[in-house]
């Protein structure tokens, strides 16, 4: 009899990082899409809808006839201006399902996929042209908004590294930059604070980073910049990690309040409860075949009505956690930035990451001048790729057989 050999989900094991990869790959190329998707006019529900069956579709392209569970692992979310929490309408509250883009929109589009219960998550911000005028230049608080969430969200990958992790020289050299504290919540949150504030712009109220496990995007790790009251996180980010890392700014105070929209998005827990009503039962039923523990809308079941209906007693029971619909307090618009990424030995792999902005099409006076920050700023996130010995053994040995046959195009090649 065979025996249930049990598998390593952690980095250790290659193939883990090989799903995370294909899992990335496939939440950039539908982050892409449904980007070029957003104009002004736009229907959002159908948008969300449109992205999700994008998901569905190519997840379904990749490990075929193996059987290993694979899916959404967040639904495509839309977040118009002050909205902090991902938004995903339902087609049957009627005014909700009737919200267009419009020119000028701060927009968050958020979604993942997920392969063997290896999630990426996403989110990028952009601004709605108008019809007339595609290629205006961003406006100025536009632009502070979307350049500090940029500059703040790569000072935070650099913040989050292990330290060490990037050191050369001798190994003297080496134990000295790993033997340095790693920087603490509070000094994370001082130094974005003061990049934002450049920008006049503020941090978004207990954004949260998560460190990812398998069929878990809310880990044991976390690190909560800005925090509320009461509220701290927990751990720092080692080698061998993976995090959903955020950035949220705000034009206004960056305090958060719940606006009065629907909870559509919703997430399966670990607790038990014996639900009641047939309804409910089913409900959970459809909800655990099809996204396990990873986030859904509720227009992704079957009967969007009857999930309205079924999802109470779940939430009640606490068999399904409900996101709540967070924004700005000023009703000021909010940017969001979230990167899958990876910390290995080498550094940070951007395993899901949103599209570097083109910084010449923002118009503005305001600039970054902290040195400290500038310095981390200017270091890079990785160790540069290099050949490996094998390679460059090979292509030795190459070039002395082609300079024996050829002594003059040998010359040529090197």
């Amino acid at each position: 009899m065979a025996e249930n050999v049990e598998i390593d989900y952690t980095l250790n094991n290659p193939d883990t990082l090989t799903k995370y990869k294909e899992a990335g790959k496939i939440s950039q190329a539908v982050l892409e899409t449904v980007t070029g998707w957003c104009t002004e006019g736009a229907n959002i529900v159908e948008l969300c809808e449109r992205g999700d069956k994008l998901l569905e579709e190519k997840v379904a392209s990749v490990y075929k006839g193996k059987k290993i569970p694979k899916g959404v692992g967040h639904p495509t979310t839309i977040s118009p201006g002050p909205y902090v929490t991902p938004y995903t309408p339902l087609k049957s509250d009627a005014e909700e399902a009737a919200r267009t883009l419009k020119a000028g929109d701060v927009i968050k589009i958020q979604l993942g996929a997920q392969i063997d219960g290896l999630g990426t998550i996403v989110c990028d911000t952009i601004i709605i042209p108008s019809h007339e005028h595609k290629d205006d230049i961003i406006p100025s608080r536009q632009a502070d908004l979307l350049l500090a969430t940029h500059y703040a969200n790569e000072l935070l990958l650099r913040l989050m590294l292990p330290p060490g992790t990037l050191a050369a020289g001798t190994d003297e050299e080496k134990a000295k930059a790993q033997a340095q504290k790693p920087y603490t919540q509070a000094q994370i949150t001082q130094m974005l604070e003061k990049l934002v504030k450049s920008y006049d712009c503020n941090l978004v109220e207990s954004t949260t980073c998560w460190s990812f496990e398998r069929n878990e995007i809310e880990g044991k790790k976390k690190i909560i910049l800005a925090p509320g009251d009461g509220v701290r996180g927990d751990g720092l980010p080692e080698v061998g990690d993976v995090w959903g890392v955020e950035m949220g700014v705000s034009l206004g105070s960056g305090k958060v309040k719940n606006f009065p929209d629907r909870a559509t998005l919703h997430r399966r827990t670990t607790t038990t409860y014996g639900l009641k009503r047939p309804s409910s039962r089913a409900t959970l039923s459809e909800i655990v075949k099809k996204f396990g523990t990873f986030p859904f809308s509720l227009r992704q079941l079957e009967d969007e009505r009857a999930a309205k209906v079924g999802v109470v007693e779940c939430v009640r029971g606490g068999v399904v956690r409900q996101y709540e619909v967070v924004g700005e307090k000023d009703n000021e618009p909010v940017a969001r930035l979230l990167t899958t990424l990876a910390i290995t030995k080498n550094g940070i792999q951007r395993l899901a990451a949103p599209t570097s902005p083109d910084v010449t099409q923002f118009k503005t006076d305001k600039k970054i001048e902290d040195e400290e920050i500038l310095k981390i700023l200017e270091q890079p996130v990785a160790k540069a790729a290099s050949s490996k010995p094998k390679n460059k053994k090979k292509k030795k040995k190459a070039a002395k057989k082609d300079s024996k046959e050829d002594e003059g195009e040998s010359e040529a090649e090197e």
